[in-house]
């Protein structure tokens, strides 16, 4: 008998000012929300910017400046404390992180980890909820955002709860026990 890990899931969503942080741009905002029934145990991490590029439209979308996101916190203090929010809240469970676009949420999200905390809790693995839910119907042109009820407001943090939220309506069709 082959005994699996149990896993927390997590969705993360982020915010960046440029085309390809860090390289060209930064992230300078994600959140992150363990996801359950309830859906409270939320991260908020805001950071200062790792490169001088970045782009004034990419930033208004969320209502922000280049000058409120040099007075954020850098991310050698917020990666290492997001890190170990995950492992606080994942109950002794293998940590997996969920996005509506993981190449790019989980991309993010595991360069910084690497380069500001030293380690990815979630490993090397993600899941992006629209290719599971597009797998599920069985049809590429589907879209998962019918499922989501929190509006879509750029704060990554309520995108985050949202996709959460969708997760939650597909996961007994994935045979996902939350």
């Amino acid at each position: 008998m082959t005994h699996r890990k149990k896993r927390t899931y997590y969705s993360v969503d982020c915010e960046v000012d440029g085309p390809a942080a860090p390289l060209r741009g930064s992230m300078f905002w994600f959140g992150a929300v363990r996801i359950d029934h309830k859906l409270r145990t939320t991260f908020d991490g805001e950071l200062s910017p790792v490169s001088d590029y970045y782009e004034e439209a990419r930033l208004k979308i969320s209502g922000l400046t280049r000058a409120d996101t040099l007075l954020f916190p850098k991310p050698e203090i917020v990666m290492p404390q997001f890190a170990q929010w995950v492992l606080n809240t994942c109950d002794g469970n293998q940590p997996e992180l969920v996005s509506d676009n993981n190449g790019f949420d989980f991309g993010l999200i595991n360069l910084y980890l690497w380069q500001y905390a030293s380690h990815n809790p979630f490993g090397h693995t993600s899941r992006n909820i629209n290719d599971l839910y597009k797998g599920l119907e069985g049809d590429i042109r589907s879209s998962f955002k019918h499922l989501v009820k929190t509006p879509h407001t750029h704060n990554p943090v309520d995108d985050a709860v949202g996709h959460a939220e969708a997760f939650l309506a597909i996961a007994p069709r994935l045979k996902i026990k939350i």
